[in-house]
């Protein structure tokens, strides 16, 4: 069964972030992932992950000026040692929390760009950040964004993405594949899967259109859940979605599946 990771960020929103460690927990997740951990104290939140017994499943590195737009830096030229420092923050806080995933975001393409340019920027910087994340048996993941939320970004296919691992050529890059993503930028959710398995780090989920709770939308994930478990995926799957009103009272989806993989629950 599907190791499921609570998304910080966007669920238990209810309640002030360090008390969403607790509330994730309660329900019966075992993990969490968030987008960014810098404005809190390292050695609180793996006192935070201790006491409520949770493994940090995945954050992102630094990404720049966040409020002012920008979506990470690894493929902009003349931000490589911006991106070295931040890398460098990254590793404290994922020692720090026992997070064996870091997501090194791409970045926006500036207008008028060189895109070899980009491209040998973002190799370049991900070999970096791999080379750097190994001795510490860290993963760095990539993800294909879809150019509706984040128009502009480098890296939108499941394809390219798998084709810039291929080519860094080390073995902790890999790529983040979000279901919600994918769906929205290119669809055949199940035959992507299966045809870029090997090289998949971690998962993401979210009803689409509307980026609420799995259960809502064009995704049947009940079929993809299996299908992870049919190809023996053994990380977590990140919940990275907008609960629809509370998130407790909307995690029926995550009850019914974990009933329907009890035995005896098939006929």
């Amino acid at each position: 069964m599907p190791r499921f990771a609570a998304n910080l960020t966007m669920m238990y929103t209810e309640v002030p972030f360090l008390e969403r460690f607790a509330a994730a927990a309660a329900d019966g997740f075992d993990a969490v992932e968030f987008l960014f951990p810098y404005e809190f104290d390292a050695q609180e939140l793996a006192q935070r992950l201790r006491a409520n017994g949770l493994t940090q499943a995945l954050f992102n590195m630094p990404p720049g000026d966040w409020a002012a737009g920008e979506r990470g830096m690894a493929c902009l030229p003349g931000r490589e040692a911006e991106f070295a420092a931040h890398l460098e923050t990254a590793l404290r806080y994922a020692q720090a929390t026992g997070c064996l995933r870091l997501h090194a975001m791409a970045g926006l393409v500036p207008e008028g760009a060189n895109s070899a340019r980009l491209h040998a920027t973002y190799v370049a910087n991900l070999r970096l950040a791999a080379a750097r994340a190994a001795p510490l048996g860290i993963t760095v993941l990539i993800e294909p964004l879809n150019a509706r939320d984040v128009p502009g970004y480098f890296l939108g296919t499941q394809q390219q993405a798998h084709d810039v691992v291929a080519e860094v050529g080390a073995a902790n890059l890999r790529v983040q594949m979000d279901f919600y993503h994918c769906q929205i930028s290119e669809g055949d959710l199940t035959r992507r899967l299966e045809r870029h398995f090997d090289g998949v780090g971690h998962i993401q989920i979210a009803g689409v259109p509307d980026r609420h709770e799995p259960d809502d939308g064009e995704i049947n994930h009940p079929h993809l859940f299996q299908r992870l478990d049919d190809l023996g995926y053994a990380g977590f799957v990140g919940c990275e979605y907008r609960p629809r009103a509370g998130t407790s009272a909307g995690l029926g989806w995550l009850r019914r599946w974990r009933e329907q993989q009890q035995p005896g629950s098939r006929t």
